[in-house]
């Protein structure tokens, strides 16, 4: 990695940093803390939340019926899904050992939270909890191909693609075969 490509790295991460502590900020005046890795609002706030939710009956009347009518299809994906997490965690416990690659760990991607804003009627909530799981899984299952790539072929496409993951900027160059033969080797020997 060049040096110039080293130094624009480091400024993105400060910034992702920054933007991180700008979240942490604004989460501070919506006065709620985690205490044990539980959401607690203050009592005043958990009472706004409250008068703000919308009745189910009145959330349903307002749905387009498009909306209702593909709600179906959007469910299903709950069976692929189900089957990825399955297959793709059974694809680290068996293999990542034998690599040895670090196992990623499944509660930093896949996480339940929102089930605690009671300005959220219980459809909503519903809604949430499948987002939280489709989204949080699919970023799981990137991380553990993205190790997987760094482990087999950590070398960039040609073309550019939108999605990149995290590891992706270690990789060597396409076309470069004297780098990734050297970036190869530091794998081979950070995992002895």
């Amino acid at each position: 990695m060049s040096d110039k490509v080293a130094i624009i790295i480091a400024r993105l991460r400060a910034l992702e940093d920054e933007l991180e502590e700008t979240f942490d900020r604004q989460r501070g005046e919506l006065s709620y803390r985690l205490e044990q890795g539980r959401v607690v609002f203050d009592r005043s706030v958990r009472q706004r939340h409250q008068a703000m939710k919308q009745k189910l009956t009145s959330y349903l009347a307002a749905a387009r019926p498009l909306v209702v009518l593909t709600a179906p299809v959007i469910y299903a994906m709950i069976i692929p899904f189900v089957l990825l997490d399955i297959f793709i965690t059974i694809f680290q416990i068996i293999c990542f050992p034998v690599y040895r690659v670090e196992k990623v760990k499944r509660g930093d991607y896949i996480t339940f939270d929102r089930k605690h804003l009671s300005y959220l009627n219980g459809l909503e909530k519903l809604n949430c909890i499948y987002c939280s799981y489709g989204n949080g899984l699919l970023a799981y299952a990137v991380e553990i191909a993205a190790r997987t790539e760094k482990h087999w072929c950590p070398i960039k496409h040609a073309k550019r693609m939108e999605g990149r993951h995290a590891h992706y900027h270690d990789f060597a160059e396409f076309g470069d075969a004297e780098a990734f033969q050297r970036t190869k080797q530091a794998l081979r020997d950070a995992t002895k």
